[in-house]
């Protein structure tokens, strides 16, 4: 919506500076104008202004005004109109945005820092993200750039049997009625990456319900639970590396807070000690 708004907003640009030009050019070789008197004529008319300080003498210079009258009033109301629909659109953006990030952060508080501990526990490779997610107040925009060209590049592996399925399946199904509180949250369906976070963990929580027996499994049905887990864990650590990266942003306290319970950081601890 808002790439529209600019492609139309350029398009009016381009047609009433078009017609300013020409006006301007016009109105001096058809009514021998200085160029001072030329733009101010022209920007007046075009405005619908209209002082009657200066007005055309010839035909031919007639036309030029109405055409300027015809074309330049409604490409400058569109020039305006669009500059307008442009700032609201932005500011219902930034509203939305900050609904989104309301959200996001109540799903993290109750569920997604707890999944994420959970989902550590299952991955051998840990040690590889703790050098890429150790979050701290330095890290500048390029940090966090660099930290999710890093995850892109990471190649997930979980192993089961490091962790407690079983549990896992309680904690998830324990959250069923956030998942589904959320997961009906208009806002988040504006969120694709949120909204596809949400939908593989309710996903990972069926597949988990619909075994009978998480401690003896099959090779198979395991490797298809991990790639299940694997899914979700990717998605979620990209979301809250984003969500940390809003918080430092706008929120140092709650950032603080996010930083000391970092589930990436072996060091992390929620007491503050200052010594």
């Amino acid at each position: 919506m808002m790439e529209a708004n600019r492609i139309r907003l350029k398009l009016y640009l381009a047609v009433f500076t078009a017609l300013l030009l020409l006006g301007i050019l016009g109105l001096m070789f058809i009514e021998n104008l200085s160029l001072v008197d030329a733009i101010y004529f022209s920007i007046v008319t075009m405005a619908t202004v209209g002082y009657g300080d200066i007005h055309p003498h010839s035909d031919v210079g007639k036309i030029l005004v109405l055409v300027l009258i015809i074309g330049g009033v409604g490409t400058f109301l569109g020039v305006v109109a669009s500059i307008t629909d442009i700032f609201v659109k932005r500011r219902e953006e930034s509203f939305r945005q900050q609904k989104l990030n309301m959200v996001t952060g109540l799903f993290f508080s109750e569920m997604g820092n707890g999944l994420l501990k959970r989902f550590t526990q299952l991955d051998p490779e840990i040690g590889r993200l703790h050098k890429i997610l150790k979050v701290s107040n330095e890290w500048a925009n390029e940090d966090f750039i660099e930290a999710n060209m890093g995850l892109e590049r990471h190649r997930f592996v979980i192993d089961s049997r490091r962790g407690d399925l079983f549990a896992l399946r309680e904690y998830l199904q324990k959250q069923a009625n956030l998942l589904l509180r959320l997961i009906e949250n208009p806002i988040i369906q504006e969120h694709g990456n949120f909204t596809e976070l949400l939908r593989a963990t309710f996903h990972l929580r069926d597949e988990l319900l619909n075994r009978v027996d998480l401690f003896e499994l099959l090779s198979s049905d395991r490797q298809h639970l991990e790639g299940d887990i694997i899914r979700t864990y990717k998605l979620l650590i990209l979301e809250w590396l984003r969500y940390m990266r809003y918080l430092q942003k706008d929120y140092g306290y709650l950032f603080s807070l996010a930083m000391r319970v970092n589930p990436f950081d072996v060091e992390a601890n929620a007491v503050v000690n200052s010594s």
